[in-house]
């Protein structure tokens, strides 16, 4: 073949690709009502994608790691030059993941060594998918889920690998913690497994990820949606050996230090319910959350506010109330929406970021979460700084913190938007400041890779160059509610649906390159 005919063949390639989402789309019938739109510089030529090189790689747990960070391996296999060949593949489940996937790589299932994602339905059914093939591996289900499967009593809780990579932790409606298998997804009972974290699952809700700390899993309790009382937020922690409870904290009646029938505490609500749920700090182990709408009183009642815990869970060790928290409670503008991130020691000073319903950011000093250095108490207000959400809209996502070239950057996906903000200023006068705005929404962004991957609950799934906005790809995806993606080994794994249908059927969506 002639230079101009191979010109002309690599042409017509990188055409084909750029397509190739779109064509996913109308064949698989996923996200339909949006056609891909893709930048020709994120579509590789044949050469450059025969070349690919795909890492191995874990992502075991929910934002990545213990700290809910968001960011996750350096190396996928997709690049900027690249994310344009994605293609779908749409897998059907028996129910609808409203959370996200974690993958393991090179474990052994129904005696073969392979990559495996695992990820839980809003019905407690914990799946084990191949995500090469879309093969449904195994497949636990709660022996009582007959008893609410098809109602509003659900669980949107993203399952915990077991650092030995040979269990996972998985939540299920009926308030139970399960132990499984990662080859078979057989239950580990006896002891204290499988182990519950409520006494009253009709009103107490398993909405956050599960999380891994030392030698616990960290699971936190909210409410149904409506509110419907009593219950109270709390903090259990499950030995990850025997299924024992060695810890419960409270965010209501916080004086009792055990499990608490819900109408025996005069207060309800004070749901612990944001997508990262609890947030364990790099080095102290201690825990970091925030409580939804619910009274304060600053003793044993704690609405409202950023809590942070000892690392065993047992005690409150500071807290930041905003100054106006009776005003939040009474309109049913959560702080608890979401949850606290934390960013890397800047300057000396240990930050996070607090967003919340009432469509603000604000700036926190961990060392002083209240404006002074003391313990818990009513006091309020105290912030270093507050300043506007994307589009001053409601935040109900985790953001991704992302430290490069010497600035710490923190994305935040909203209904109006996803911004990237940058952290700047000295000693007592931190901020941050708007770095880019894209008026696509979005649910939990993440960063693999060297670029930032964000879910349009609208329908798309959407790649960005982090330290620009530039868009590179937006790939049409299922609708959905709060899922958010995975980047690992190559692909993007995306289940796609909302709780609130109270579906039993849904679906999951794995990008992926061609052949892979």
């Amino acid at each position: 073949m002639s230079h101009a005919g191979l010109q002309a063949a690599a042409s017509m390639f990188r055409r084909a690709l750029a397509l190739g989402a779109l064509a996913a789309c109308v064949f698989a019938g996923a996200g339909c009502g949006r056609s891909a739109q893709v930048d020709p510089s994120a579509v590789p030529s044949a050469a450059a994608l025969a070349g690919v090189r795909i890492p191995s790689g874990d992502w075991t747990r929910f934002n990545y790691d213990a700290q809910r960070s968001g960011v996750g391996p350096a190396a996928t296999g997709l690049r900027p030059h690249s994310v344009g060949a994605l293609r779908l593949r749409t897998v059907k489940l028996p129910g609808t993941v409203d959370s996200s996937a974690i993958e393991l790589h090179g474990v052994v299932v129904r005696g073969h060594l392979r990559d495996v994602a695992i990820m839980t339905t809003t019905y407690g059914r914990t799946l084990a998918i191949d995500p090469a093939s879309g093969l449904i591996l195994w497949e636990f289900t709660p022996g009582d889920i007959g008893s609410y499967e098809g109602s509003a009593q659900i669980t949107t809780a993203t399952p915990v690998a077991d650092p030995g990579r040979r269990f996972v932790y998985a939540a299920s409606p009926d308030g139970r913690i399960h132990k499984l298998a990662v080859g078979s997804g057989r239950e580990v009972r006896g002891g204290g497994w499988p182990a519950s974290v409520t006494l009253d699952s009709t009103h107490e809700k398993i909405a956050s990820p599960l999380n891994i700390s030392g030698s616990s899993v960290v699971v936190t309790t909210g409410g149904y949606i409506g509110d419907a009382p009593p219950y109270q937020g709390h903090v259990a922690m499950i030995d990850r050996a025997s299924g024992r409870i060695t810890a419960v904290w409270n965010s209501l009646c916080s004086d009792r230090h055990a499990l608490v029938v819900p109408r025996t505490c005069p207060a309800s609500d004070s749901a612990i319910w944001a997508r990262a749920g609890a947030v364990i700090e790099p080095g102290s182990g201690r825990i970091l959350l925030a409580t939804g709408n619910a009274p304060f009183n600053g003793s044993t009642d704690w609405g409202d506010s950023v809590l942070e815990l000892s690392a065993d869970g047992r005690r409150l060790l500071h807290n930041w109330t905003p100054s106006n928290q009776a005003q939040l409670n009474s309109s049913d503008t959560d702080l608890g929406s979401t949850a606290p991130a934390i960013l890397p020691t800047y300057q000396g000073r240990h930050l996070a970021v607090q967003g919340g319903k009432a469509g603000v950011l604000d700036l926190l000093d961990l060392d002083r979460l209240n404006g002074t250095p003391g313990g818990p108490s009513a006091r309020s207000g105290g912030q270093i700084q507050e300043v506007e959400a994307p589009g001053g809209d409601q935040v109900f996502t985790a953001p991704a913190v992302w430290t490069h070239a010497g600035r710490i950057w923190v994305f935040v996906g909203d209904g109006s938007g996803t911004w990237a903000y940058v952290l700047g200023g000295g000693g007592a006068h931190a901020h941050l400041s708007v770095a880019w705005r894209s008026g696509n929404g979005g649910t939990s962004p993440v960063i693999a890779g060297g670029l930032l991957y964000v879910y349009d609950p609208g329908g798309a799934l959407d790649v960005y160059l982090p330290a620009t906005g530039r868009r590179l790809v937006s790939l049409p995806a299922g609708s959905g509610h709060w899922n958010s993606p995975i980047v690992i080994a190559g692909r993007v794994i995306l289940p796609v649906g909302n709780a609130n249908d109270h579906a039993t059927s849904g679906t999951l969506d794995i990008f992926h390159l061609p052949h892979h």
